[in-house]
């Protein structure tokens, strides 16, 4: 009789641990995971830069056909860093990133005064009130860049490789040195910073030319110039894909500026 009721007694505790067990653990929240928490969090950092109110309204009317928040997001760009904005143009993208970097980074936007000719009063009304606090800009001819060593953890590269192999000396564009330029590049940047490229197709096997004659480049080009300086090549992103483009035309042509096919590759400083 008192084995039968120990048993039974025995027999309730455990079914009471059990059930009690049970609803501790289904009280529980389940855990996030740190990768796609810090996913979640760096994405709302690039859609925040690109909604902020204080941008410009052309620069929003841009926004679909350029991508910008998928496009820092892929190149790597993080709060906290110095981002060198190679030939800002009107400084569309120097503005996402300094939203994106934050007041512990710092954006470098380099124009010269061919670049200044061509975005007329979008450099001054960007960058002349000093609205960016984050924003510096650096001044340099073609061939006169000259960076602090290690200084940098990206380099944004926009529509603008190309010009590596543009020509037009009477208008202020001397030809780049193009192997000291990237050179250049590579001294700036820290052990294991980006260069983020992004520019016009060309056919597959155009001659560099096309840099001048119609403002495009194979990718080729671009990934034979970037490895033999010393990069290594990391991604090519479709983001930017036209596949109704034709890449005999100028990239400034009516009815296809702002919608050409473009490429988006990262490439990184060696650690």
């Amino acid at each position: 009789m008192k084995r039968t009721t120990r048993l039974h007694a025995l027999g309730s505790l455990l079914a009471f641990t059990l059930i009690s067990g049970c609803g501790e653990k289904a009280s529980e929240p389940p855990a996030a995971e740190p990768e796609a928490a810090a996913a979640e969090t760096a994405m709302s950092v690039y859609a925040a830069a690109v909604a902020s109110e204080a941008r410009p309204d052309a620069d929003r009317a841009r926004d679909a056909g350029r991508k910008p928040a998928e496009i820092l997001e892929f190149m790597g760009i993080e709060p906290g860093m110095t981002v060198l904005d190679m030939f800002t143009g009107g400084g569309y993208y120097a503005e996402i990133i300094a939203g994106v970097v934050g007041e512990q980074g710092k954006v470098i936007a380099q124009s010269n005064q061919a670049y200044l000719g061509f975005v007329g009063e979008a450099f001054e009304e960007r960058f002349g009130s000093g609205r960016l606090t984050n924003v510096e800009v650096l001044m340099a001819e073609n061939n006169e860049l000259s960076l602090e060593a290690d200084s940098l953890d990206a380099v944004m590269l926009v529509l603008s490789f190309h010009d590596l192999y543009h020509s037009d000396a009477e208008n202020g564009w001397p030809k780049i040195d193009g192997p000291a330029f990237l050179a250049e590049l590579k001294k700036g940047l820290k052990p294991g910073g980006v260069v983020a490229i992004i520019d016009h197709y060309a056919a597959a096997g155009s001659p560099s030319d096309t840099g001048t004659t119609v403002h495009r480049i194979d990718p080729a080009i671009v990934l034979a110039d970037m490895e033999a300086a010393g990069f290594v090549y990391e991604e090519t992103s479709d983001l930017l894909r036209n596949p109704d483009d034709d890449y005999s035309k100028m990239v400034f042509a009516e009815g296809i500026r702002g919608k050409t096919d473009r490429f988006v590759m990262r490439f990184r400083s060696p650690e």
